[in-house]
């Protein structure tokens, strides 16, 4: 029983997910089988909510634990896991407190420290990507060599550079790399792009109908 009731109400629930996609669903007081799925469609969205609350609760717990555990066993590096408390106790009891969360200490740390951090994150990012790049766009192959020159056109073609550097293509027409750049990216990329969405849809709907099915149990646990 602990294996098949949650096999019969995730199959009941998918369904209705699914269907409501495709039975038409007008302000008609006799399409009763559209305002089921409809009225049930929108109590599921609700419920999902309430999960994702209790799942944020969840972390919240499992985060001051593991950390506040560091605090107390003087572990390597429990001096940051002390920094993170404090900010995350600062950034919960300041909004109720002031009642807003756009000045007053939560607008402080948001604007002066969050916000740096994720800043500097993001350009360090920058740098990680750029020796990526260098090991991967080494020109080995044809295909390396193509990828290599799409990049250069791609990353210089993206910043004001590339609208003064001019290319001379076919019968004396001009183009910037700017123009070069958005065609790799509207062209050829894009049709990689969707080749690759349709690959994941098919990959989703594959995994859907076998959960739908009870073919893919592991989110039941150990043991399914």
């Amino acid at each position: 029983m602990k294996q098949v009731a949650p096999l019969v109400f995730g199959f009941f629930v998918g369904m209705i997910m699914l269907l409501q996609y495709f039975v038409p669903q007008p302000p008609n007081p006799t399409n009763f089988f559209g305002d089921f799925l409809n009225s049930s469609y929108s109590t599921f969205l609700d419920w999902k909510q309430i999960v994702f609350g209790m799942t944020l609760i969840l972390g919240v717990i499992s985060l001051v634990r593991h950390h506040s555990t560091k605090v107390r066993r003087k572990e390597r590096d429990w001096f940051y896991s002390l920094v993170a408390l404090i900010g995350f106790v600062i950034m919960v009891i300041a909004p109720v407190v002031q009642g807003t969360t756009e000045e007053g200490i939560y607008g402080w740390f948001f604007d002066y420290v969050q916000a740096p951090m994720q800043a500097t994150m993001f350009a360090l990012l920058a740098f990680y990507v750029a020796s990526a790049s260098y090991r991967a766009f080494r020109a080995r192959s044809l295909q390396a060599a193509l990828l290599l020159i799409a990049g250069i056109i791609v990353m210089l073609g993206r910043v004001p550079l590339g609208d003064v550097i001019a290319v001379p293509i076919g019968g004396g027409d001009v183009y910037s790399l700017a123009d070069l750049a958005n065609f790799v990216l509207d062209v050829p990329n894009l049709a990689a792009k969707r080749g690759i969405l349709i690959g994941v849809g098919l990959g989703v709907t594959a995994t859907a109908l076998k959960i739908l099915l009870g073919i893919e149990r592991t989110y039941l646990g150990k043991g399914a």
